[in-house]
């Protein structure tokens, strides 16, 4: 997929997820969790050929842009959105699917100092609720709805709503729509 084309998909992705998205003019001019997304695809290109100071100084000046730190190493996958994007933190090995919804204040967070995978793997799908902390090498799997201000420590089957502190999960039961978990007041703590 083209530049072009690639841009043109995260801005629809930004339009479908935020009803107060008007324009695509104004998503790509407007929306810093956009602009941060698409500094990090350079910085991860740098960091993938090995110019690892460069592409930490690209990360360093997004971060100061925007207000979202993601580590040029994350691995994120297409039509990620970031709404209200400030205090955003991504870690190094962090891996993110394709159409995760994020809020302000998360963090993908490691638990430990060890060398080798130490950041959350998070699936296709899922929506993490402002100010949640997801720590350590776990994996949230696929359309996993995480509240706001939960704190994962542990591994999350697919199709889980995930809220308190820890953060336990429970099944999605059907019909359950992402976007009225992530705003009922039983899901945020």
């Amino acid at each position: 997929m083209g530049l072009i084309a690639r841009m043109r998909e995260d801005i629809a992705a930004a339009r479908l997820r935020d009803p107060a998205a008007r324009t695509s003019l104004e998503v790509a001019l407007l929306y810093p969790g956009l602009h941060a997304i698409w500094a990090h695809r350079v910085s991860h290109a740098l960091w993938r050929r090995r110019l690892r100071l460069l592409a930490r100084a690209g990360s360093q000046l997004s971060r100061w842009l925007t207000g979202v730190e993601i580590h040029p190493g994350a691995r994120i996958g297409r039509r990620f959105f970031i709404d209200h994007g400030m205090g955003i933190v991504i870690g190094e090995t962090a891996e993110i699917g394709d159409d995760v919804l994020m809020y302000h204040g998360v963090t993908l967070g490691g638990r430990t100092r060890d060398v080798g995978k130490r950041h959350p793997t998070l699936g296709d799908g899922v929506a993490v609720g402002a100010g949640a902390k997801i720590l350590g090498p776990v994996t949230v799997g696929d359309r996993c709805v995480i509240g706001a201000n939960a704190v994962v420590t542990k591994d999350a089957p697919a199709d889980s709503v995930l809220v308190g502190v820890p953060a336990k999960p429970r099944q999605r039961t059907a019909g359950e729509d992402t976007r009225a978990l992530l705003t009922a007041p039983d899901y945020s703590i």
